[in-house]
This record gives structure tokens, sequence and C-alpha cells, in this order.
């Protein structure tokens, strides 16, 4: 197998602005980096599990499920919670005492707060007035105790998401919709002791991004931007497989193209359905697509594109197959990047692996590209819990 660019796979290097995908044929290696913007800073989880904050421009690989890495992409979102971790300061509470810089938090630092809940209490500080809501933050017990904690709304004070709280910290999530001006924080039932880090509420979305600290005033992160790798020497016009191992946030693809929507191969998911497309001279030539797959599943999938033989493989199986179709004429293919060409439908997600083959390969290589090499990693890329018997 040729394989004429590697990207990730637990092999990363990054700059201000640039992450790199190579080639290592014969062990000459050429750079073929991609480019990357985001105009602000982000977090990330790095190698020794702690939140880290990244400057503008420098790519993240977030360490968080995987001790690989992997590429973290993502829209732009707002914390539209304030004092993301001065809860001490938080301006509404009622039955809690809180003491700050109790605890080593995820950010390695001593800045985690305590809630101690004297009777069953609330604390909250930002009301909200959108329709939809997804509140995120980091909690961890205090105790052995088992007192129902977890995220409450319209000032009730009630539980509306219970946290499965333990002695290690967890990060959780609960989207809802919200009426106008309500409040939005942590309740409890009396007796709970915990400790909490990284309050955020992001609006009008259905799933939890990176933790963006405040202090004082809401704060956004850029969307982030990656695209322009590889040159028309690496891509083979005429036959080759491209390949993806990730998790994906939403919609969103990578493509082989021309630098135009024209000519461009792309490859990704389609509310959560893989679907890859060959278009010539602005012809659609394949268009396959899957059904739907579970949500926070990694997936191993790819492409193969020839005249008459264009195949979509998932996690070891060939899902849809298409033997009537032409592919490009010589010259074309020149730029690989993680949207659906000419800067369109950007891909959010994570990225383990990405990599082009110049041929299109057999079968058994695509099957053996696709599967897992193992039931225990099989078992970690889809985040499942091992059960033993016996």
């Amino acid at each position: 197998m040729a394989q004429k660019l590697k990207f990730g796979n637990g092999v990363w290097a990054n700059k201000k602005g640039s992450t790199l995908a190579y080639n290592d044929e014969n062990d000459n290696y050429k750079p073929l980096p991609f480019t990357f913007t985001r105009a602000s800073t982000a977090t990330r989880v790095n190698k020794a599990g702690l939140i880290e904050v990244v400057g503008n421009d420098k790519p993240r690989i977030d360490y968080t499920d995987s001790s690989d890495g992997v590429l973290l992409l993502e829209p732009a979102r707002t914390n539209l919670e304030t004092k993301s971790n001065k809860f001490s300061t938080w301006g509404t509470i009622s039955n809690i005492t809180r003491t700050a810089d109790y605890i080593i938090s995820p950010d390695g630092t001593l800045n985690g707060t305590r809630l101690q809940f004297t009777a069953n209490g609330f604390v909250a500080n930002t009301p909200q007035s959108l329709a939809t809501y997804t509140m995120s933050c980091y909690a961890k017990r205090n105790d052995s105790g088992t007192q129902n904690v977890g995220f409450f709304t319209n000032g009730s004070g009630v539980v509306n998401s219970a946290w499965a709280v333990t002695s290690e910290w967890k990060r959780f999530s609960y989207t809802f919709p919200a009426l106008n001006g309500s409040f939005m924080g942590i309740a409890g039932l009396s007796g709970a002791d915990i400790s909490v880090y990284g309050f955020q509420i992001e609006g009008l979305v259905s799933y939890p991004t990176s933790y963006i600290p405040t202090s004082g005033s809401q704060k956004t992160r850029i969307a982030e931007v990656c695209k322009d790798s590889g040159n028309s020497e690496v891509f083979n016009d005429s036959e080759g497989v491209l390949m993806f191992q990730t998790n994906p946030s939403e919609n969103g693809y990578i493509s082989l193209t021309d630098g135009s929507s024209n000519n461009r191969i792309f490859l990704g998911f389609d509310n959560l359905s893989a679907y890859t497309q060959i278009r010539v001279g602005g012809a659609v030539k394949a268009d396959m697509i899957t059904t739907a797959y579970p949500k926070n599943t990694t997936f191993k999938i790819l492409v193969k594109y020839k005249t008459n033989d264009f195949a979509l493989w998932v996690n070891g199986f060939e899902v849809k197959s298409d033997n009537n179709g032409s592919t490009f004429p010589s010259g074309v293919l020149n730029n690989l990047s993680f949207n659906v060409g000419a800067g369109s439908a950007p891909f959010y997600g994570k990225t383990k692996e990405l990599g082009y083959y110049d041929t299109a390969l057999t079968d058994a290589e695509l099957e053996y590209m696709t599967s897992y090499r193992s039931w225990e990693s099989m078992v970690n890329e889809l985040n499942l819990n091992i059960i033993y018997n016996g």
C-alpha cells in the first residue's frame, strides 16, 4: 500500500498557523502541512490530563478520550456564564456554604470550589432568555454520600439533570429548553458535599464544546479552519483511497479538490450518516450515503475511487458501492481540507487519523484499514464499558 499522505495516528507536530501532515516513502520525509486559523484562545486536555489554554491560531491536540490524541476542531461558541469558575461570587444562592480555592481543579491549580448543602439548595448567577441551552460543569464528591446534585433552571432549585458524581473529576452536561429570564445553576439535596469547576452555558446548541473560561463577561471561542494540505504530485486523479478516523460533532466533511466545488471527493457525515460524493467538472459521478449511526461514536471510514469502481467503507465493512462513473482528468486534485470544498461545510469533531493512498486498494486491504486491531482497542475507540462475566 503506497500511503502518500499521513496525518495523526499518535504522531503530531504543530506550530502557530500549521499542523503537519507528511509523506515518508522510502524514509524520505516530505512536509504536507495544513494551514490552521482560530482568532482566539481555546482550551484542550493535555497529555497529563489537565485543561490548559492554547493561544490564537495554535492547533489543539486533545487527550480527553484517547492516549494517542486527536485534532480537535470546533465551531464558534460563546460561554454565556460570565463567571465560569467564580462560584463563590455567584449572586443567587440558597442553603449552600461555598469555599473558594478548596481543591486542585482539572486545570491542575488550587481553584476548585467546595459546595456544602446545609439544606436543599441551589446556586445560580446569570439569567438567560434563549430557547435552548447546553450547560456543562466539572464536579467531584468530597464525601462518600449519595445525595442528589445536578443542574437546575427556572429558579426552582429542583435538580433537572442529576450527576453521577464520584471521587474523581468528571464533566457533566445537559441540553434543555429554558423559559425567558430563567436562572441556571447547580442544585442539590441537604448534606451533599461536592467540588465544582468550569461552569459553561452555550445557547441554541445541542452538545457541549471545550471549556471557555470567563472572568466577568461572556467570552467567545472563534471557529477553527484547517485546510490546504498536499499538492497535485501527492494525489492521483484516476484512482485512490481517502481514509478518515474520527468522532464527528455535527455534519461536516473532508475533501480532495482543485480548490473549488466542481471537482471534488468529499467524505464525512450528514446527520450521522457516513456520506461520500465524487463530482467531476460539476457533474456527480458517485453519491453514496449510509443510514445513521449512533452519536459519540468513533468511525473508521474511507472512500475508494476508480473509474466504474467506487466504494464507501465504515468500521470494517463495505456499506455502499457504485460501479458506474468516471474519475478526474490529469492534474486536477491538489488540495486536502477539512471542509466539503471551497471552504463550505467545515468539519468539526475529533480526528485521530487521516490518510491518502494513490491506488485503489483491494477489499482485503480496505477491510484491514477500517477494522480494529484488537477487541480492547475497538471497545476503547467506541467508548464502551468492558463487562467481565464469571
